[in-house]
């Protein structure tokens, strides 16, 4: 049942939606795919890729006709996550899954604890 058709579009609506305010709808999209449907962590991987790609690019076509992004601004800290990611899918291949899931899952607690701690807070 939470495979079928129904559950995956209310949950792409969902994630959708997050990843439209900057959430971060893939990394819930992750843990869905493995904790909820028990997918293997790299199919996750790969469907959370073709899950963000036309949802970044929607989400960054409203901002950016709101002038709340500025590709000029953007545009190194872009150059420099395409290839950080090009590197680093090459140097992860060959890595433990569970070595990933962990350091995955350190990362999302790290996130988590500093959102509920100090998001509130302001910055310099």
């Amino acid at each position: 049942m939470l495979d079928s058709f129904p559950a995956a579009a209310g949950v792409g609506l969902v994630l959708g939606f997050l990843s439209g305010l900057g959430i971060g709808g893939g990394s819930l999209l992750i843990l869905w795919l493995t904790l909820v449907l028990g997918m293997d962590t790299a199919a996750a991987r790969g469907i959370n890729l073709l899950f963000f790609l036309p949802a970044a690019g929607a989400a960054c076509l409203f901002h950016q006709g709101r002038g709340k992004a500025r590709l000029g601004s953007a545009a190194p800290g872009i150059a420099a996550g395409c290839i950080a990611a090009a590197f680093f899918s090459q140097v992860c291949q060959g890595m433990e899954t569970d070595l990933l899931r962990r350091l995955f899952g350190g990362l999302l607690l790290i996130t988590g604890l500093r959102e509920l701690f100090f998001a509130g807070k302001k910055r310099p």
